[in-house]
């Protein structure tokens, strides 16, 4: 007699207590996994008839050699805890699995099983194909190095560290561009009830957030390419000198001022590359000019050119000397007679010929023009230096004899033209 609890394979008559196929069609047919998977047919039930799978959850999906006896209602709470918990919570998985399972257990069999054993060999190949191999670097490098290799950190001293607030092993500052770019993400939060409106605006916030990263990095990079640190902190100027192969006129030097919002569309060197083709243009236009010269004068040769050259010199000298002597002769027969009014005031012999003729013009005495002439180029050394001061001409001085005074001065090179 069958013992009671008990369930029997109709066909062959072994016990399917922990998993057997019950059919929807015939009442009372139960079989064993072998019979059905052969198809037995018996009375009116047929192969193709439906089937239910039903489980007592105390089979072994390994078999009874496994270790540890793991049934089929385990080896689901497991996979269903590794899917919820993560690999490594080992504590969390057995919990889950149930009291019988401690936290060793649950990670060898799932180790032994799931990863080493068959079903892992079979889901986790050796090696994987179709791998993009990268070689444009070394093995295990990045594949685009120049993208994720940070920049080396400033050659600056610890005080200048301190001054700019730069942190080298960062490669930041204390203060960074658009300093309160993070408070558009630092309270963002996903969760499970948003809906897509909120879900955009989150993605929208992290999208602005990230372009005011790039702007951040854009004005480094610019800053680094330019060397504008160095020039902050005036250590550039020797550099500069060194790497120079020519001198700098003071109109180039001005243009560079009004090119300078250029930076932030062209690197160092396309910025150096396009002055260094401009002043070759120059110097091919020049030269242009001159073979144009060297033609209207019937010049043809090279060889004839600095013969033609050096004829020109010789009548440009002799000209100056004409007319430096013309002068000198003017000026020795009306000398008497213009400085007489000052030529014996104090002062006198500390004024230039030109100096002469401007007090002798004005009819000012040499000591007031040598006071007026201290207190201008004092005054502007002071305004240039970046030290406010209050102009204290004297009283005797009008407009008319400031402007002329000033414009001689000007003229003499005692004072830039934006002074005056």
């Amino acid at each position: 007699m069958a013992e009671l609890g008990k369930k029997y394979c109709v066909y062959c008559l072994a016990e399917v207590s922990p998993l057997r196929f019950r059919c929807t069609e015939c009442q009372d047919i139960e079989l064993c996994p072998e019979c059905f998977s052969a198809g037995a047919e018996i009375g009116h039930h047929r192969r193709y008839h439906g089937y239910q799978l039903v489980d007592g959850g105390r089979f072994t999906l390994w078999g009874p050699e496994a270790e540890g006896g793991w049934t089929s209602r385990e080896e689901q709470l497991l996979l269903d805890a590794i899917e919820q918990f993560g690999f490594g919570n080992w504590e969390d998985m057995a919990a889950h699995v149930g009291a019988s399972r401690t936290p060793q257990e649950v990670m060898e069999h799932y180790v032994s099983m799931y990863i080493h054993g068959n079903l892992g060999k079979a889901c986790i190949p050796d090696t994987i194909p179709n791998r993009v191999t990268d070689h444009t670097c070394p093995s295990g490098g990045p594949l685009s190095p120049s993208l994720t290799t940070p920049l080396p950190p400033l050659d600056i001293s610890v005080a200048e560290q301190q001054q700019l607030g730069y942190m080298p092993l960062r490669d930041d500052y204390e203060i960074e561009y658009d300093q309160d770019a993070e408070t558009l993400i630092s309270g963002l939060s996903v969760n499970y009830d948003d809906d897509d409106v909120e879900i955009e605006l989150k993605r929208a916030h992290v999208d602005m957030y990230v372009r005011k990263l790039k702007e951040r990095q854009r004005r480094k990079n610019i800053a680094r390419d330019y060397n504008l640190v160095p020039a902050f902190l005036g250590k550039d100027k020797k550099e500069k000198e060194k790497t120079l192969k020519r001198k700098i006129t003071k109109e180039e030097k001005e243009l560079r001022l009004k090119l300078r919002p250029l930076y932030q569309f062209m690197s160092c060197k396309e910025f150096d590359d396009l002055f260094e083709n401009m002043h070759k243009e120059k110097m091919l236009r020049a030269k242009i000019r001159e073979l144009q010269r060297y033609r209207r004068n019937g010049i043809t040769k090279m060889e004839e050119s600095a013969e033609y050259e050096a004829a020109r010199h010789k009548r440009e000298r002799r000209k100056e000397n004409k007319n430096l002597a013309s002068s000198k002769r003017g000026k020795e027969d009306g000398k008497d007679g213009e400085f007489a009014a000052i030529e014996n005031l104090p002062g006198f012999e500390l004024l230039s010929d030109r100096e002469k003729v401007l007090c002798s013009s004005l009819n000012l005495s040499p000591a007031r023009y040598v006071t007026v002439k201290t207190i201008i180029i004092k005054d502007h050394l002071q305004k240039r230096q970046g030290i406010p001061s209050k102009s204290r001409l004297p009283s005797y001085l009008d407009k008319v004899l400031k402007k002329r005074i000033l414009n001689f001065l000007t003229e003499s090179g005692w004072i830039s033209r934006d002074a005056s």
